[in-house]
């Protein structure tokens, strides 16, 4: 019987001409439809081998095959609901972007730039150019220069200023970002030699000047934006590390981490330190990551000193962690809304999401589960607490409202993860919800769809 079953299945070549695929056929590249068709037959094939079928038809296979050419079919970064409530969700691309900067980076994706052209003179020009001026502005920096992200920004500094020196830093201060990258290891690749100094819990700035000798070249301050330690703890203000370096002629700098333009506490959120607060100061560099507080694109925002900046510019470093087009333009477009910090709130999702009211949000839990309930789908709307996320202000949560369903949380989760838009919620107490914080109106449609798909 099963040799049988085997000598049905039919030739991969014979059924990739089989009209009931000509559809199909014109969707699919030839080699992700042969695969498609491949993978159906050796579906049936494994299914024989291990005896869990007795029969089948061409038409069954030629269904399979269907199947697996919508999976052939999608790209794999694609798009998704967040329902997290977690609004710079790392694991979902962290910060999002309106509309209108993505409209502006059509026109430079689709469409050839002046990247690397200077349009006054007609000869080569710097890519840099384009934003250094308004960063400085909305900063108060002498100097600004952009890399890929945050850690390249922290390598090049120290490789440029400290290679086969010492830089000293605060044992509390030796943070781990994710994926296990450690400043220790980070300053290791620049070429630097780490000197802790102080405690976990407590570093005064004695400890960083008895620590300075002929070996030292930089002073390093890195905000704890990731985790807080509480308690019998104090740190070193920055002014006096500065002051510091100034004292010994020693370069001082600050890995401020995930970087905030806007003062959160005058709506209601803690205190979390700004960009123009490290400036003002007086460390030389500061480095900070564009996608997260800041609301824009992955990158490494490296500020300070107009000297300091321009021998930047000249380590070979930079060719490899120098950013793209892609980025220079986004980058551009959200530092012209912190031109005017209401425009900043507005229009820059992440901060919008951050400072709304939790009524705003509550109008669109409401509205999802109206939606829901026309359809005959038991769901209610609960309370929560959403997450800034990224590795900022760990501490901090924000009122917020979510959709809650009835039924085995896990499975649902598994089955809203299983949509062709993947809706990606949380479970909290047994129950699976769909947070509304980080939801757009826009989502409501597919979310119920999906839920038609998995209750009805």
């Amino acid at each position: 019987m099963e040799k049988n079953l085997f000598q049905k299945l039919p030739k991969v070549d014979i059924l990739m001409k089989n009209e009931k695929l000509e559809e199909i056929s014109k969707k699919l590249s030839y080699h992700n439809y042969y695969q498609a068709v491949k993978d159906g037959i050796e579906f049936f094939r494994n299914k024989i081998k291990n005896n869990e079928i007795e029969n089948f038809s061409e038409d069954e296979i030629i269904l399979k095959i269907k199947e697996i050419s919508g999976i052939k079919n999608k790209l794999n970064l694609r798009r998704v609901i967040n329902g997290t409530g977690t609004i710079i969700h790392t694991n979902l691309g962290r910060s999002i972007l309106n509309e209108k900067i993505t409209e502006d980076l059509g026109e430079i994706l689709l469409d050839y730039s002046n990247l690397e052209y200077d349009l006054e003179t007609g000869s080569r020009g710097s890519r840099y150019s384009h934003i250094e001026k308004l960063i400085c502005e909305i900063t108060g920096a002498e100097g600004a220069l952009i890399v890929n992200n945050n850690a390249a920004a922290v390598i090049l500094c120290l490789n440029e200023f400290a290679n086969g020196k010492n830089t000293i830093v605060s044992r509390g201060e030796l943070v781990e970002i994710g994926g296990s990258f450690r400043i220790p290891e980070i300053m290791k690749l620049a070429g630097t030699a780490l000197k802790e100094v102080g405690t976990t819990n407590k570093t005064h700035i004695f400890d960083y000047e008895n620590n300075i000798d002929e070996e030292t070249a930089v002073l390093l301050k890195v905000h704890t934006s990731n985790f807080k330690i509480t308690g019998f703890t104090e740190g070193t203000d920055k002014k006096d590390i500065a002051e510091l370096g100034k004292k010994h002629g020693l370069l001082t700098m600050e890995d401020l981490g995930s970087g905030v333009l806007v003062d959160f506490s005058k709506y209601g959120l803690s205190k979390e330190p700004t960009i123009q607060e490290s400036i003002e100061s007086g460390m030389d560099i500061v480095t900070v990551s564009g996608d997260k507080l800041l609301g824009g694109p992955q990158c490494g925002i490296i500020l300070g000193k107009k000297p300091l900046i321009e021998r930047l510019k000249k380590n070979q470093y930079l060719r490899a962690f120098r950013v793209n087009k892609i980025t220079i333009s986004i980058l551009e477009n959200i530092f012209q809304y912190y031109k005017d910090e209401r425009e900043a709130v507005k229009e820059i999702p992440v901060l919008n999401m951050i400072t709304e009211k939790k009524e705003k949000v509550l109008e669109r839990a409401e509205k999802l589960s109206f939606m829901l309930t026309e359809k005959n789908i038991e769901n209610n709307v609960i309370e929560t607490e959403a997450k800034i996320g990224g590795g900022s202000m760990p501490e901090e949560t924000v009122e917020s409202y979510a959709v809650c369903f009835n039924g085995d949380a896990v499975l649902l989760e598994k089955k809203f993860r299983g949509n062709d838009i993947p809706v990606i919620g949380r479970i909290k107490s047994d129950r699976f919800i769909i947070d509304a914080k980080t939801l757009k109106e826009k989502d409501f449609e597919e979310i119920l769809g999906a839920a038609e798909r998995i209750f009805l």
